[in-house]
């Protein structure tokens, strides 16, 4: 039992510290922002456009592939997961701000954005004569500000000072992703940034048409070419200005010779039926059908989705990391970062037995992992464990092996 002191020490209160006058803080915690200043912000028009759903979705779907240290057998297979600070960067805890999951994402939705990203390690262990990562503990981020032949300056945010800074990093010491899809999304004339700039043309369009003005002609019954006329015309013109602007309903009034002429009415352009048309090439291109944004997707569509987008995202992160926050002597130890993708994530619930039954006959999985995929705790029932088929009998060799472990029960005999 702790003592008093002891607890006196450790003891925790979320509302010490405040000033009951104010109900403020009394203490200085650094520079504060009133939005979260490390998240990442769709630019260059991705915020307003048909991107900013289309890049989050793929982000997320990315996002969902776990990511994990893991180390081989002899033959390459996957063997186990290696428990430390590389791993728990992708499934615990990337840095302050972000779990393992968000930090995938934000991978993602920044590399789809951007184009081309930087993983940057912020604090762990290195060989500065060697430029190996031996551990890393927190990452980040970051965007490529500029390039040099073996440094690339980037621009990451500070949980220290909460501000953007820029560093510079060897090479080396950070992975840098670029988007596979780069050519169509991020490219100046690529599609995707053919329909930002028509989107915007049309944002200022709806803009000028909202603006209030009322585009009217007011034929006067005179001609305006002299100086005196013009003059006289530009009076006019201001007095009707004035009525408008000083009425309460807008009302003005003209002289029974004068005719108003009105000009606010929606023009032709033929900007929506490229903007379709460049949304359909989009689509198109990256393989993405409408039926994925909107949820109603058949299984073969998600298959597909997930091989032609998914598939190349993840394998682009995954094998640069690998390439530079793995050592060569981590690598002749058979360790390896893999993504794992859940096979069960398309199954309807009519579907799971039969696929259960099917994974358990053939020695795919033992029945305590099927529990386990399915959100059961394991069976304490002998052979629970087992990887056989528990529609046969067990031969001989394995009743004696059992037999020797004592896990021997009525159901291994043919009665």
């Amino acid at each position: 039992m702790p003592t008093i002191l002891e607890r006196a020490q450790r003891a925790w209160d979320a509302l010490r510290g405040r000033d009951p006058a104010s109900n403020q803080s009394i203490f200085y915690y650094g520079s504060s922002s009133s939005y979260r200043p490390d998240r990442h912000r769709y630019h260059r028009g991705n915020e307003r456009s048909i991107m900013a759903p289309l890049l989050s979705r793929i982000a997320v779907d990315a996002a969902a592939v776990s990511i994990k240290h893991v180390r081989l057998d002899e033959k390459d297979r996957f063997k186990e997961v290696v428990e430390d600070g590389l791993n728990n960067l992708f499934n615990l805890e990337a840095n302050i701000d972000q779990t393992g999951r968000s930090f995938l994402q934000d991978i993602y939705a920044s590399m789809l954005d951007e184009g081309v990203i930087a993983i940057v390690p912020v604090t762990g262990d290195v060989n500065m004569e060697t430029l190996n990562l031996t551990n890393i503990e927190t990452a980040r981020v970051g965007k490529v500000v500029t390039w040099h032949p073996r440094h690339v300056e980037i621009e990451i945010y500070n949980d220290m000072t909460g501000k953007h800074e820029n560093v510079t990093v060897p090479k080396e010491l950070c992975a840098i992703c670029e988007n596979p899809f780069y050519q169509i999304m991020n490219e100046t004339n690529s599609v995707a940034q053919r329909l930002r700039r028509k989107l915007v043309l049309l944002d200022q369009l709806d803009e000028q048409s909202a603006s209030g003005k009322l585009d009217l002609i007011i034929q006067l019954p005179y001609t305006v070419r002299s100086e005196a006329r013009k003059k006289q015309a530009e009076e006019r013109k201001k007095d009707i200005e004035v009525q408008l602007a000083g009425s309460k309903y807008g009302v003005a009034y003209t002289d029974a010779s004068e005719k108003v002429i009105q000009l606010n009415r929606s023009l032709e352009n033929t900007l929506s039926p490229q903007i379709e048309k460049l949304e359909k090439q989009l689509q198109e291109q990256l393989g993405i059908p409408a039926e994925i944004l909107n949820n109603t997707a058949t299984e073969q569509q998600l298959l597909n989705y997930t091989n032609s987008i998914i598939e190349p995202l993840v394998s682009t992160v995954v094998n640069e990391l690998c390439r530079k926050f793995l050592t060569k002597t981590a690598r002749t130890q058979k360790e390896t970062i893999m993504f794992f993708k859940d096979p069960f994530r398309l199954v309807p619930v009519s579907q799971i037995a039969d696929l259960g039954d099917k994974l358990t006959r053939n020695e795919i999985l033992s029945s305590n992992e099927m529990r386990g995929i399915l959100g059961f705790k394991p069976s304490k029932q002998p052979g629970a464990d087992d990887l056989r088929n528990k529609n046969l009998n067990m031969s001989s060799e394995q009743l004696n092996v059992k037999e020797r472990e004592g896990e021997v029960s009525e159901d291994d005999f043919d009665l």
